[in-house]
């Protein structure tokens, strides 16, 4: 099970009612951010979620809006007793920016540790997610986050039994392990089918539309995306600061045959994101103008007999 929340959903400044932008996800007792902009630490205690299991936290880029909460952030996480390493995914400069705003938040009780992105792509696998970071096109280095769950093949009593695999060994051999027995070997592909789909949740925000997003999000279980305008009249400014509107943001999920969509990332303009949001659905059906602290947990899909 992943659990997930959009903790704020404004870009450039905070509203009264809207944080700013950040996504938190629970897997099996760790928590991942994905960016930290002002109030993320209180939205998570709005939400009734706790800082001290955050283990992870991807910043798509370094502009205020999405790291400027985190100084306050890791000064409570050590306030709650934390004493493990927490680890900082960002673009090229994550450690000089991060130390510039730790002058702030001096003493910490855990260890930082930095993963720079210096590719288009790049697979990270930490703490219990498979993340994959892909660059996107805003006006400084950004990129956007994939978080895959994936899903091991079912066990298949009668492959086993036609491998002629002892019962003693299943077992052992559908959590993985290679197996001697008797002078044969025996492999966990001996008792299990092919992996199953698994659980892809896709985030990005500030970009023009762009193929590798729509690549990364391919299929995605849900795609949260920035919708920074919702007006369509607002094309010509979507270009020149390099965001999107609302209906440039359900194309992408349509072309990415995404399930659902989440916008968020609005203009501080933009004061009823919802009433844009019938046009959106001609595009993509799928769509929703997400506010704070809209949640959602999603499981494994279940098999067909």
């Amino acid at each position: 099970m992943l659990d997930l929340c959009l903790l704020g959903t404004s870009g450039m400044m905070p509203l009264p009612g809207r944080w700013l932008t950040a996504l938190m996800a629970r897997l099996g007792g760790s928590s991942l951010l994905v960016d930290c902009g002002e109030g993320t630490q209180i939205a998570i205690r709005e939400k009734g979620w706790s800082v001290n299991p955050v283990d992870t936290i991807c910043f798509t880029h370094y502009h205020g809006d999405h790291i400027s909460g985190l100084p306050g952030l890791l000064l409570s996480m050590g306030n709650s007793c934390r004493t493990e390493p927490v680890t900082l995914i960002g673009p090229k400069g994550l450690e000089k920016i991060v130390n510039s705003l730790l002058v702030i938040a001096p003493g910490l009780p855990f260890k930082l540790e930095f993963i720079e992105l210096n590719e288009k792509e790049q697979d990270i696998a930490v703490n219990g997610y498979n993340l994959r970071a892909f660059k996107v096109n805003h006006n400084v280095p950004c990129y956007g986050y994939t978080i895959n769950v994936p899903r091991g093949g079912r066990f298949y009593p009668e492959l086993a039994k036609e491998n002629n695999v002892p019962v003693q060994l299943w077992n052992r051999l559908q959590k993985g392990a290679i197996i001697e027995h008797e002078g044969r070997i025996y492999t966990p592909d001996m008792v299990i089918g092919p992996p199953r789909k698994g659980i892809k949740v896709t985030y990005c925000t500030d970009t023009r539309p762009v193929q590798s997003l729509i690549e990364n999000a391919r299929n995605a279980d849900l795609l949260i995306c920035e919708g920074m305008y919702g007006e369509e009249s607002k094309i010509q400014k979507a270009v020149e600061n390099k965001h999107m509107t609302f209906c440039e943001a359900a194309q992408v999920a349509k072309e990415a045959e995404a399930r659902e969509l989440w916008l968020t990332h609005y203009s501080p303009s933009l004061l009823r994101p919802g009433d844009y949001i019938k046009d959106v659905k001609k595009i993509f059906p799928g769509s929703y103008a997400a506010k704070d602290c809209r949640s959602v947990t999603l499981g494994f899909p279940e098999e067909e007999n």
